[in-house]
């Protein structure tokens, strides 16, 4: 048996930062999980699974009907968000380790029942990315979560390139972060016994500072989970 961990990440448009983001890891094989090559069963052969960032959420998929909104997308990727909302249930289902990124926060959040606040308004100023470089600000980790032993710090500034983010948050998850506009910016499982469930709204798998605790030591937790599970 191999004693490599493997890992689905979803296809996106940067599929390759996230890729070379797991793999700077030892031991470490990918699954590029894709509408384009239908590979759903190939969840079960994974150890864990990276739901990755990019386009917008259909509305339907959190109960809001309105596809008009600011910001909002010249047309929606439907086959993406159900592909991937059937990839983390069969994650669920088999109680693999999961790690959302930005979308993939949003993606958790909608389908375990939560909504999303469709635009951030002002608030874009802070959060939205409109040049090459990401936005950077502060997020405050909350006291008695796991984001907080992950971490090992009560704040820390991350990048950010998101113009929406989770409004009624769903049940069996917790906010583990805010930014300091009260954004969420982080959540994780609330179920006790629940194997790794974990997702931030930035970008760990970019971040200039490769070193910071809310990317490193992240990456290096969900792949430990993701070692246990295999074992």
């Amino acid at each position: 048996m191999s004693k490599r961990v493997v890992i689905g990440i979803t296809d996106c448009e940067k599929f390759s930062n996230y890729e070379r983001w797991i793999l700077a890891e030892p031991d470490v094989e990918v699954i590029r999980l894709s509408t384009q090559y239908l590979n759903l069963d190939e969840v079960k052969k994974c150890d864990g699974i990276l739901l990755t960032g990019g386009d917008d959420i259909h509305p339907r998929f959190y109960r809001n009907k309105e596809t008009h909104y600011p910001h909002a997308p010249e047309s929606f990727v439907e086959d993406r968000d159900e592909f991937e909302m059937e990839a983390f249930k069969r994650a669920q289902e088999n109680n693999l380790p999961v790690l959302g990124i930005c979308r993939g926060l949003q993606l958790i959040n909608c389908s375990l029942g939560g909504t999303l606040k469709q635009d951030l308004d002002e608030l874009n100023n802070t959060h939205r990315r409109i040049s090459r470089e990401d936005k950077l600000h502060t997020v405050k980790v909350e006291s008695s979560t796991l984001l907080k032993d992950i971490s090992k710090v009560v704040q820390g500034n991350v990048n950010s390139s998101h113009h929406q983010a989770i409004d009624k948050l769903a049940n069996g998850l917790k906010i583990n972060c805010r930014a300091e506009d009260g954004t969420i910016e982080g959540i994780e499982t609330s179920e006790s016994g629940h194997s790794f469930l974990l997702a931030v709204q930035w970008h760990p798998e970019r971040m200039k500072d490769q070193n910071s605790p809310l990317s490193n030591n992240l990456k290096k937790y969900f792949l430990e989970n993701a070692r246990k599970f295999k074992s």
